[in-house]
């Protein structure tokens, strides 16, 4: 092997090696949980670093749901167990409102209590369809009775 093709494989692997670092330094960040909005049983989770694929979204809301129960109270459910949490990107943080297309909060005081509208994930469980996931830009989910998560088929 010349000195040349060493040199090309050595970079190549180099590259394979940062590209891989940074991959797993993505998928093993820790959720940042900046703040949780409020209204009955709807509510609004604002994060950073939420886990990028559907399958680490639905294992992530698994595993947390007793602690975000105990700390933010979230899922709310209403008398009939409906319950609807979505989950934001945090961005640039909040904003003063565009009065237009932000999502604002009324228990936050303005000027700054508003966020662009960048959903993430929601969990929305009823008394019909049980427990749905929607990964927004990645499909939808169901619990089904043996908590395995099936696909839904969209037409």
């Amino acid at each position: 092997m010349t000195f040349k093709n060493k040199k090309t494989i050595s970079m190549l692997l180099l590259m394979v090696a940062i590209i891989t670092g940074y991959i797993t330094w993505l998928l093993l960040r820790p959720v940042n949980i900046i703040a949780v909005h409020g209204r009955g049983e709807f509510s609004d989770i604002l994060v950073k670093n939420f886990p990028i694929t559907a399958r680490g979204k639905i294992k992530w809301w698994l595993e947390n749901t007793p602690v975000l129960q105990d700390k933010y109270k979230v899922p709310n459910p209403a008398k009939d167990g409906f319950f609807s949490v979505t989950f934001w990107s945090f961005g640039e943080g909040y904003k003063e409102t565009d009065g237009y297309d932000r999502l604002c909060f009324d228990d936050k005081e303005p000027p700054l209590n508003c966020i662009e509208k960048d959903a993430l994930f929601s969990v929305d469980k009823s008394p019909n369809l049980g427990t749905v996931f929607t990964v927004y830009e990645g499909g939808v989910y169901r619990l089904d009775d043996n908590r395995n998560i099936v696909e839904i088929k969209r037409k």
